[in-house]
């Protein structure tokens, strides 16, 4: 599948009135493959599970490399990629825009960036120099009014707007989770519209009632599967079985040859 046939279909699961793309976010090749094994249409990568790994602070521009060597070793898989970018790793909108190039050209289809609570104009200047650069790479244009700041609707608003009109194609709240601004802000926007989902606001189904058309789940994965390591520990220290399923190790060495097929086959072709 070519990059550009990728990032359609990519983009095209963000307009299915009423089926909002669900989107698991994966830390490693291991855990992308085994969420795309269980039928998800496509998986993001989350900053937080990037920089633990690396044992680098998150969200302080700190794992460009990290970032992009990821992105390299899941581009070439067939489900569609989204990276969560940070900021772009830079205020300068023209750094941002090579960190596109590079990630379209490893074969990610879309890319998140969150503005920090920064200058609008600064954020959206990014997103301008982005889609100059890469037309057909999807940006995921997030504010953080809601995750960091005091959730002040008219700011969102403000900054959303901003966004979509620097050609952002899809907008991100996170930490939005009351349904009545999660509704008014779908009859205002033009972009699809993503939230985080949360364990206690809205489910997916009350979410896509509402209008929304993509829900992240952010680093939400990555943390269970710390805790479900950290609770197997106890267990085992215990005395007891650990409880839970447990991939087997030919399940895991599955995944492997299943990547080692597709870039045989991608070099071939």
């Amino acid at each position: 599948m070519s990059a550009e046939t990728t990032m359609t279909s990519f983009a095209a699961l963000h307009h299915r009135p009423g089926v909002p793309l669900l989107l698991p976010n994966a830390w490693d090749h291991a855990s992308a493959a085994a969420l795309a094994a269980r039928g998800f249409p496509a998986i993001g990568t989350t900053s937080l599970a990037v920089a633990a790994a690396a044992g680098l602070p998150d969200g302080e521009a700190a794992t460009r490399e990290h970032t992009l060597r990821l992105a390299r070793t899941l581009g070439s898989e067939p489900y569609p990629i989204s990276v969560d970018a940070e900021n772009g790793f830079s205020d300068d909108p023209d750094e941002v825009a090579e960190l596109a190039r590079e990630l379209w050209t490893a074969g990610v289809a879309g890319i998140n960036l969150e503005d920090g609570l920064g200058p609008s104009g600064r954020h959206a200047a990014k997103i301008a120099a982005v889609k100059a650069a890469v037309p057909e790479l999807f940006v995921n244009a997030r504010t953080d009014t809601h995750w960091s700041g005091d959730g002040d609707a008219r700011d969102t608003l403000r900054r959303l707007d901003a966004y979509q009109e620097a050609g952002a194609d899809g907008v991100f709240v996170p930490g939005l989770t009351d349904p009545r601004r999660i509704a008014s802000l779908t009859r205002h926007l033009e972009a699809p519209l993503n939230v985080l989902y949360s364990p206690t606001g809205p489910t997916v189904p009350e979410l896509a009632r509402l209008g929304v058309r993509r829900v992240s789940l952010g680093s939400l994965l990555y943390r269970r599967a710390l805790g479900a390591a950290l609770d197997a520990a106890a267990d085992i220290a215990a005395g007891r079985a650990p409880a839970g399923p447990t991939p087997s190790y030919a399940d895991v060495r599955a995944l492997e040859r299943n990547v080692s097929a597709s870039r045989s086959a991608n070099s071939s072709g």
